[in-house]
């Protein structure tokens, strides 16, 4: 074989996804995704295990309300990222090469001016008031403050990141995302084990360290992602003969898929805010902020992280085959993914339920006030797990076949307002504690799943038109 024959063989879409058996092929997109979310969720875990030792519980509470309202814009951003991936799948699974290479482009540019010209900028003058608003002990804003802003003003390489990620597992290559993403893992954790409690010269950055870490690391791999892409290795190839300009019609089709999407994710992000600021008023706040950063945040990423790996699957699955006019195969797609999700959900449950001070003490939680707290927590979230790996993957099958809207309006009922509701319904009645807010997390994850169920078995996405100029 030429050296011709091997770029344009590693180029080519895999067919497999629209023409092989089913469940191989939610398989092949699934573990690579899954596997890359738990080694990058390890970054997350050693900073929270680190600043937890050499900070305190403080510097928990602190990584993990910066998080959330991190998240809150950086995910309406990621959303064109989304409406990005509907258009990849959908033009994959048509084989229409080179309009998924356009795609990609014009997102790429509408996410460089939304992050560097607005989140960078607004984020760091923003950020006092943000944590504020989340009702933060005064211990938690010194720690969080430094840490938020680093965040804001240097993310446009972990977007860009994510971006890539999304647009490869779209067009059915899931193992190049799982290298880039290892690499990126095991840069971030040399880097938060230096800056954190420092080496040598360099000094102990402590909380703000793991930013650092983090920012530097992705602003690297990204840098090297793009020599790649722009040098025609990968099965998307950015190459001189684009037109370099912004593409209105392109960018309305990334609003028209990504701004529901965009919306859905700030507004269950407003959510978590918000119930941050119902965890602050309780009369032992900052330990309750500590075990829900660990709890929520960290240990049930090992249940959200395989989830999301397998939203990603069967969203590229469902829009492939749709597009591909195979419609069955998009639904098979989602029932092959459930079962998988409620596999892992299960195991990593009974974990939450048999060993929950052992995972407790690898974050250094022993004081006699949050443990207890946690344990609580681990154990309504050890069911919750099972309805949001369900969940996740007909929200994937929704958001893949276009159905944004759908997966918005039922974010907005499951993740903003019940939850909400029956926690300021609760604090206005009987008095607020932590068991009723970790039963409003657990009662918004069981309507998520069972209104996702009947959404996508009404069928509205397979009537969804894709079309660009």
């Amino acid at each position: 074989m030429t050296r011709g024959e091997r770029s344009t063989r590693v180029r080519s879409f895999d067919r497999s996804i629209v023409e092989g058996p089913i469940g191989r092929a939610v398989w092949k997109l699934a573990w690579p995704t899954m596997l890359q979310n738990v080694i990058g969720g390890l970054q997350g875990l050693v900073d929270h295990a680190m600043v937890g030792h050499f900070v305190g519980y403080a510097g928990n509470a602190a990584i993990g309300v910066s998080w959330q309202i991190f998240l809150v814009v950086q995910v309406f951003i990621g959303s064109l990222f989304t409406g990005m991936g509907v258009l990849v799948a959908r033009f994959a699974g048509r084989n229409e090469r080179e309009t998924v290479n356009r795609v990609v482009f014009q997102a790429f540019l509408t996410a460089a001016l939304l992050s560097l010209g607005i989140l960078a900028p607004l984020g760091y003058f923003l950020a006092p008031a943000l944590l504020d608003l989340v009702n933060a002990a005064p211990a938690v804003q010194a720690d969080a403050l430094p840490y938020i802003r680093t965040m804001f003003l240097f993310s446009f390489g972990m977007m860009v990141f994510f971006m890539l990620g999304g647009a490869l597992r779209s067009a059915g290559d899931a193992r190049t995302p799982l290298r880039l993403g290892i690499w990126l893992t095991v840069l971030n954790l040399v880097l938060s084990v230096i800056l954190i409690r420092g080496l040598g010269p360099i000094p102990a950055f402590g909380t703000l360290g793991a930013a650092m870490g983090t920012v530097i690391a992705s602003g690297i791999v990204t840098l090297a992602a793009a020599w790649s892409l722009f040098g025609g290795r990968w099965v998307i190839h950015i190459h001189r003969g684009f037109d370099w300009r912004p593409d209105p019609a392109i960018i309305r089709q990334l609003f028209r898929f990504g701004l529901p999407t965009g919306i859905q994710g700030v507004a269950m992000n407003i959510g978590g805010v918000i119930l941050l600021g119902f965890i602050g008023s309780l009369a032992n706040s900052a330990e309750a902020q500590a075990a829900y950063s660990v709890g929520y945040t960290q240990l049930f990423s090992l249940v959200t992280w395989t989830s999301v790996g397998i939203m990603g699957a069967t969203a590229a699955v469902a829009g492939q085959n749709l597009g591909a006019g195979r419609p069955e195969r998009s639904v098979a797609g989602v029932r092959v993914a459930s079962w998988m999700g409620i596999a892992v959900a299960v195991g990593i449950g009974l974990i939450f339920l048999l060993a929950p001070g052992l995972l407790l003490r690898v974050f250094g939680m022993d004081d006699p006030v949050v443990a207890p707290l946690a344990v609580e927590l681990l154990a309504f979230l050890s069911v919750s797990g099972i309805f949001v790996s369900v969940a996740l993957a007909y929200n994937g099958a929704l958001q893949g076949t276009g159905d944004t809207r759908g997966a918005l309006y039922i974010s907005l009922i499951s993740q903003l307002a019940l939850p909400l509701l029956l926690c300021w319904g609760i604090q206005e009645t009987v008095g607020l504690e932590a068991r009723h807010i970790w039963l409003a997390i657990l009662l918004g994850h069981v309507t998520r799943c069972m209104l996702g169920m009947i959404r996508f078995r009404r069928g509205h996405w397979r009537g969804i038109e894709v079309r660009i100029g």
